[in-house]
Parts: structure tokens; sequence; C-alpha cells
């Protein structure tokens, strides 16, 4: 039997192997607080609805994907969207949004996952 470890890219019968790198569920609202992490450093608010999350350890390149969630309570709904580049390897900018105004809300929970 074959061990997977975290940077291996195949898997035991040479499959490629796609996993999460980096993932974050944090509070945007006032001083913004991770609740938990993995791979993420930290969580820089850049303004309103505006977030650059920092990895712990570099992505192995720009090909990464991100998805995620958020919402706001008192809003009726919210979501998420990636933001523009640069892409880095060392971190991510995201932003929130209000679905029905397109204006950028900061949101009480934002969960974020990063794969590779």
């Amino acid at each position: 039997m074959s061990t997977l470890k975290f940077n291996q890219w195949l898997n035991p019968d040479n499959t490629e192997n796609y996993k999460c790198r980096a993932w974050v569920n944090f509070n945007g609202t006032g001083t913004v607080a991770i609740r938990a992490a993995g791979n993420v450093s930290s969580v820089t608010d850049n303004g309103v609805g505006d977030y650059t999350v920092n990895f712990t350890n570099a992505m192995p390149d720009l090909n990464y994907s991100t998805v995620g969630n958020s919402w706001y309570s008192g809003v009726s709904s919210s979501a998420f969207a990636t933001g523009a580049p640069p892409v880095s390897t060392s971190s991510k900018q995201v932003t929130t949004q209000n679905i029905g105004a397109t204006a950028s809300i900061d949101v009480n929970h934002c969960t974020i996952a990063f794969f590779r």
C-alpha cells in the first residue's frame, strides 16, 4: 500500500491528486478575526468587502482555484466573489458583495478554500 503525502502530485494509481491547499473561516466585520484556518497565516482588511488571504506556505503555481461563501446577518443575501488580478502564489485578494445591490459589503461570516 502506498502512502499519499501532501505535496505528492499523483495518487498510487498514477492519477492526478487534486487537494485543498488552504482554507479559512473568518469574521470580516470590524477587526478581521480568523475563526479557523489551514495554511492561512492572516487575512488583511483592505476596505469594505475587500480582503487579502495570506498563505503560510505558497501555492505551487498560479493555477489554483478559489471557492467561497459568505453571509451577513441583517442582510438577506450576500455573495462571495474572487478578486481581480494580480494573482499571487503567496496571497489572494477576495471581495464580498450584496447580491441585490452589487455593492461591496463587510460580512460577519466568510469561508474560502483554495484548490490545486
